[in-house]
């Protein structure tokens, strides 16, 4: 069965919303680590507010310092979780999943290929948490306090969840790099 991992930048106050506006270095450690997230995953699973941002941007990405993931993310097969949009084939390789989550996930697990990645989506991915179906979640925790005003990856009053570390690692730049896996049953 494929796993569902997902990789986000995130505040010590838990702000996951535009990382661009308050990360404060990005480092090599953060880039291999990126790149072999990338290297296992074939498959992306985009939440609504990430496709509608990506889809505008990541096509013209031709050149540049970026040109490495926007090569991957647009061959990379894309699956978009909404239930406001109608139509995705404005992004090359975009699929709007169709019916529950829970179970148009579950069916993309149970297919062949490499890991499924959630890109950005904070969203999703605590649909996903909550759904029992993300297998591990990677956390770039940056130094910094982003304030308030920006969404949080969770919300005061989320269920208790329990998880557990599989690794840590601190990054040139005083990043932490934490990768957990939800406590099953």
């Amino acid at each position: 069965m494929r796993k569902v991992t997902t990789g986000l930048f995130i505040s010590l106050d838990g702000v996951v919303e535009s990382p661009d506006q308050w990360q404060h270095a990005f480092d090599e450690e953060m880039g291999a680590q990126l790149a072999a997230s990338l290297e296992a995953a074939d498959t992306v699973l985009l939440g609504r507010v990430t496709y509608q941002e990506w889809s505008g941007y990541w096509p013209e990405v031709t050149g540049g310092d970026d040109a490495g993931f926007a090569d991957w993310i647009n061959n990379s097969p894309k699956y978009v979780a909404s239930t406001t949009l109608d139509d995705v084939s404005g992004w090359a390789n975009s699929t709007l999943l169709k019916g529950e989550l829970t179970e148009a996930v579950t069916r993309l697990k149970a297919g062949e290929g490499g890991d499924i990645s959630v890109a950005g989506s904070p969203t999703l991915v605590r649909s996903l948490l909550d759904a029992g179906l993300l297998d591990e979640l990677v956390l770039l925790i940056h130094p910094v306090v982003a304030g308030g005003g920006r969404a949080k990856l969770f919300a005061d009053d989320t269920a208790l969840k329990r998880l557990d570390l599989v690794s840590a690692k601190p990054t040139s730049s005083g990043t932490i790099i934490a990768t957990y896996r939800p406590q099953r049953g």
